[in-house]
């Protein structure tokens, strides 16, 4: 896309005003900028990260506290942001964005977007591990919003790094329920694709974001830490906040024993586990005692039951189906139960949670039912024509739909 004259003289004017004053800044002869084409936000954030980064630096420099991969694992945004994530991949192919969450320090945790423009990103380190904050990178939008709590965009060379000013970037802080800033998220491009209509998908992103986590289930009180297990397209546990390193057939016990809060039998849980096969009694006890171990009890002796408070995306799927909630449904639903998991037990209950949410979405009279469960559906075409019946004509949803049931019937 070719920028517009304006585009290119607001780019222009910049370039003079950067030129003016930041060699003089830095070199302590000049005053702050004065009014112009340069806000005064964006004037004092200069004057104030001139102190410690060079405009000249060619990348943001890699966080040093510890694996960013651990730090994502256990952000509150994480999830939300999971729930988003083909929303988020969709926006970012299509405007040729790359997008970008960090968490309240300007580490960025998590980015997607096309090849190229991660490409051309990673270049300066807007990536996993990169700092942002002002200290680190000096002006950009990711460090004005986190310092003023407010939504910022910086355009070119508004950014004090040179190496940015091919660059524009919009971004929103996003904040916990408590009020408490959380990170940011940031969808930034290059400068001749700004557009005045960028900042309100942030701020609608946001929003959603932030209603995601207002939905999430409170943390447990007391001295008693509870047990959450992810299921629907992915396999994680964790008790008390921490992961739970458990192997595959542990995982599927403790998903089944929160599936069933009665519990089970020896001979129940082995069937469940191992269905025909000849697996010794004490094969199964191991498992058990290993879970135990790391739960610090929390499993009935006798009868196999959960003895600790568990919060379990499939009892919580089913549980919104019941009262007919089908959105809160969705949300949960990131794809089949355990997916590696051939365990009879685990099959059974796979197929019955995808076959309720998936008729839950044909019932429902909300084409973004079926749009949202047809992302984890790629070949269900029944869902894909349902979505296109349930569609006003005029409804530019209707490409994405036709792609999709196009593709299943390839």
């Amino acid at each position: 896309m070719l920028a517009d004259d304006d585009l290119r003289r607001r780019r222009a004017v910049l370039e003079g005003e950067w030129s003016r004053w930041v060699p003089a800044m830095r070199a302590g002869s000049g005053p702050l900028p004065d009014a112009g084409a340069l806000s005064t936000e964006v004037g004092e954030s200069w004057a104030r990260s001139l102190v410690c980064v060079d405009p000249g630096t060619g990348s943001a420099p890699a966080t040093r506290d510890g694996p960013v991969h651990e730090r994502w694992a256990r952000s509150p945004l994480r999830r939300p942001l999971e729930d988003l994530s083909d929303a988020l991949r969709g926006i970012a192919d299509d405007a040729g964005f790359v997008t970008a969450v960090t968490d309240a320090s300007g580490t960025i945790l998590w980015t997607c977007g096309g090849r190229a423009m991660r490409r051309r990103a990673e270049r300066v380190n807007f990536a996993p591990g990169g700092r942002w904050d002002e200290s680190a990178m000096g002006t950009n939008a990711l460090s004005l919003a986190l310092r003023t709590g407010r939504p910022s965009t910086v355009f070119s060379a508004e950014h004090l790094v040179s190496a940015l000013h091919g660059w524009v970037c919009y971004c929103a802080p996003v904040r916990a329920p408590d009020g408490r800033m959380l990170g940011v998220l940031d969808m930034s491009t290059t400068w001749d694709r700004s557009h005045p209509l960028a900042m309100s998908t942030v701020r609608s992103l946001v929003s959603a974001v932030e209603t995601r986590l207002r939905a999430e289930p409170p943390a447990p009180s007391g001295d008693t830490a509870a047990v959450r297990l992810t299921g629907l397209g992915a396999e994680e546990a964790s008790y008390g906040g921490r992961p739970l390193p458990l192997r595959p057939r542990q995982l599927e016990i403790l998903t089944l024993l929160a599936l069933e809060p009665d519990g089970f039998t020896s001979e129940g849980l082995r069937d469940a586990l191992y269905g025909g096969r000849l697996v010794s009694v004490s094969t199964l006890k191991a498992e058990i005692s290993h879970l135990r171990r790391v739960l610090g009890g929390g499993i009935a002796p006798r009868r196999y039951a959960l003895t600790v408070p568990v919060a379990c995306d499939a009892v919580a799927l089913l549980r919104a189906l019941e009262r007919g909630d089908t959105a809160d449904a969705l949300r949960l639903y990131r794809g089949p139960l355990l997916p590696r998991s051939e365990a009879p037990g685990i099959v059974a209950w796979r197929t019955r949670t995808t076959v309720a949410v998936r008729q839950a979405v044909l019932a429902s009279a909300r084409p973004e039912h079926a749009l949202s469960y047809g992302a984890r559906a790629p070949y269900d075409a029944e869902v894909h024509e349902h979505a296109l019946r349930l569609l006003d004509p005029a409804d530019a949803r209707r490409a994405l739909a036709a792609g999709r049931l196009s593709s299943a019937l390839d």
